[in-house]
């Protein structure tokens, strides 16, 4: 099957899609030979849409979500974004030399925002992250809430339709955790953005979706969905939160006892 990587053109007539993935399978070599990571993956992510990607370590939700931001080509299949998506990572690799707001304004910079406009639309975003006044804090004086927040900033910086965030808040105790919950939902709902959000905690991924992926164990395959029709706001120990992760949780065991992991 060919591969092919398309972005519809910036500023270009709306999608149907913010991103859509078709047929993709990815394998890489290892020393028994190719190794088959993801196998014929097919998913559509709506415009405004939150989806998320949960499966257990090793399915292939990483490298999916790498494939989605162009940062490697499938083996096969094809991938296509509604422009150019912004990347999230567990770390937030922000830049220690540089504070807050010059972070923020280097996405800026390689944007092509003038100069002039920078900083102003870094305190912008600072602001809608709920940093206001941390543009000159330098990144060891922020927690590690904090520095998430500023990279999510940098993230929306790009002014990019499709978010992809890759477990951005795995490393955080439970108390910021769930406050970034409720914050990146807020945000979604105010920017329209559309996000792909890959997470092995079940009840995050029920937490924050309107739909959640289910990869099987290597290779990596849609095992199951679920539309999450759960009225926001949502707290992780809602009832029908609480309900509907056991559900998905026994999915997932099923998978993994599938496939002899442990």
């Amino acid at each position: 099957m060919a591969t092919t990587i398309a972005k519809a053109a910036e500023g270009g007539t709306a999608t149907a899609h913010a991103a859509r993935i078709e047929h993709v399978s990815k394998s890489f070599a290892g020393p028994a030979g190719q190794q088959l990571v993801l196998d014929d993956i097919t998913l559509d992510v709506a415009p405004g849409e939150f989806v998320t990607l949960l499966g257990a370590s090793g399915c292939g939700k990483s490298t999916l979500l790498n494939l989605v931001a162009g940062l490697d080509k499938p083996s096969a299949g094809s991938i296509s974004t509604d422009g150019r998506p912004a990347l999230m990572f567990q770390e937030h690799a922000l830049f220690p030399w540089l504070t807050a707001g010059k972070n923020i304004e280097l996405a800026l910079k390689l944007r092509g925002v003038p100069k002039a406009e920078r900083r102003g639309r870094a305190e912008e975003l600072l602001e809608l992250v709920r940093l206001h006044g941390a543009y000159g804090k330098r990144v060891h004086e922020l927690s590690g809430g904090m520095r998430q927040r500023v990279a999510l900033a940098r993230a929306l910086a790009q002014d990019s339709k499709l978010l992809l965030m890759d477990e951005p808040f795995a490393a955080l105790d439970a108390i910021t955790r769930d406050v970034l919950h409720d914050e990146l939902t807020r945000i979604w709902r105010e920017t329209g953005l559309s996000v792909l959000f890959v997470t092995h905690n079940v009840r995050e991924a029920v937490r924050l979706a309107q739909r959640v992926v289910l990869l099987s164990s290597r290779p990596g395959r849609i095992a199951r969905e679920w539309t999450v029709g759960i009225a926001h706001p949502r707290r992780i120990e809602d009832s029908a939160v609480a309900e509907l992760s056991v559900e998905i949780t026994e999915e997932l065991r099923g998978e993994i006892r599938r496939h002899g992991q442990h």
